[in-house]
């Protein structure tokens, strides 16, 4: 398994369903995050393999990795609005989906199949830094913060209902990477914690 992804078993389930859609890296701290609090993700959802340099070797996405050290199904769809992924995506219980830098925008017939909707682990304090960039434009811009934001999908790009935010510091001595390996682990935080309220109705 990958650094972040220890594989083995699982915490004590909770009764809401997650299907996780996500891809890089960053997405596998959520992932495992959600594993250990004890939800059950009844698939992950992630883009398709990629050739990797002159052998053209296809290499698997960090969460298809770490999804199959848990023994969770993977749908790796070419597009995610296909009619055919959508019919696969609904033979998958589930109460709520997890987002997490996955790729592929969702229509809005996905958005409504889980009864909590689509909710998406963005790296920023928005409505500040929408859209594919956020760790990067936070330390351009000489933001002395930044955070994570769980917040209600819609059709448009990172413009849902905010639900939830937890903050970080920007140190001097910060990178991309250095911000982007705290971030990560604050996605996974905040995640289930806005999972729990939101069972709460809260």
């Amino acid at each position: 398994p990958p650094e972040g992804c220890s594989g083995g078993g699982r915490g004590r389930r909770m009764s809401m369903k997650i299907v996780f859609m996500g891809t890089p890296d960053y997405a596998v701290a959520a992932l495992e995050a959600l594993i250990e609090a004890g939800y059950e993700v009844t698939a992950a959802v992630t883009q398709p393999d990629k050739p990797k340099g002159r052998s053209g070797e296809l290499l698997p996405p960090p969460v298809k990795v770490c999804a199959g050290a848990h023994g969770i199904p993977v749908l790796q769809p070419r597009r995610i609005k296909a009619p055919e992924a959508v019919v696969q995506l609904k033979e998958y219980e589930a109460d709520v989906y997890v987002v997490a830098a996955f790729g592929q925008i969702l229509s809005g017939e996905i958005l409504s199949i889980p009864r909590y909707g689509c909710i998406n682990i963005h790296a920023s304090l928005l409505p500040k830094y929408r859209g594919a960039s956020p760790i990067q434009h936070a330390i351009l811009e000489g933001e002395d913060k930044t955070g994570i934001t769980i917040m209600q999908m819609d059709e448009g790009i990172d413009t849902g209902d905010i639900l939830y935010k937890k903050e970080l510091s920007i140190c001097g001595t910060d990178d991309y990477e250095s911000l982007h390996d705290r971030l990560k682990v604050l996605g996974g935080e905040a995640v289930t914690e806005a999972l729990s309220l939101l069972k709460q109705g809260r």
